[in-house]
């Protein structure tokens, strides 16, 4: 980082050259010392384009630079969408639909619960969990995985039933938060020795 920052500061400054001279003998050197670099770009860089390159089915065709206006072109037929696969090992592979999803409800389901009986009991995690909380947990569990899972097998995508409110994006984000919300609330009463409240 420091290595970015001294080459920005170089690359920021004016060119400026100094001449050295000498003390002792009031002499001007004859070597001009430069102090910051300026990098040379060759005369065809200011027409050279950057373009983006998308997937297939979305990239644009490159427009010649006209100015006469251009005939109307033809609309695209919308491709279908990509059928999606049902096979066991792609839905729970690592970057699958399932394993982030699944896990994300059940953190939702559980921060809310460890929270509610916590707030009426006046007990924390572990001793939720110790009280009768592995057959909850394990039952709950069953029933959401399932839940998700059977819609997946089907070839049903979670984007395809997302709309307004409650997108699939704006789910993955709340179980993202709801496992950290949970490992941070066992962690505290851990730390702390008690309930948070």
């Amino acid at each position: 980082m420091a290595a970015s920052s001294a080459m920005q500061s170089i690359l920021a400054r004016p060119p400026l050259n100094r001449v050295v001279s000498n003390r002792s003998t009031n002499r001007v050197n004859q070597f001009l010392i430069p102090t910051s670099y300026v990098p040379h770009l060759p005369r065809y860089a200011s027409s050279m384009r950057v373009r983006c390159m998308a997937e297939e089915d979305q990239q644009e065709q490159p427009k010649p630079v006209t100015n006469s206006p251009s005939p109307p072109q033809p609309q695209q037929t919308p491709r279908p969408a990509p059928k999606v696969s049902t096979k066991f090992s792609d839905i729970l592979a690592f970057s699958g639909p399932a394993p982030e999803r699944i896990n994300g409800r059940l953190a939702m389901i559980g921060f809310v619960a460890a929270l509610a009986v916590e707030l009426s009991n006046g007990q924390n995690v572990f001793d939720q969990i110790s009280n009768g909380g592995i057959p909850w947990f394990l039952a709950t569990s069953i029933v959401l995985s399932f839940a998700s899972l059977i819609p997946l097998f089907q070839g049903v995508s979670v984007e395809s039933k997302s709309k307004g409110l409650m997108t699939s994006n704006a789910e993955m984000w709340n179980g993202r938060f709801a496992m950290l919300g949970l490992v941070a609330l066992a962690f505290t009463e851990y730390v702390k020795g008690g309930t948070l409240i």
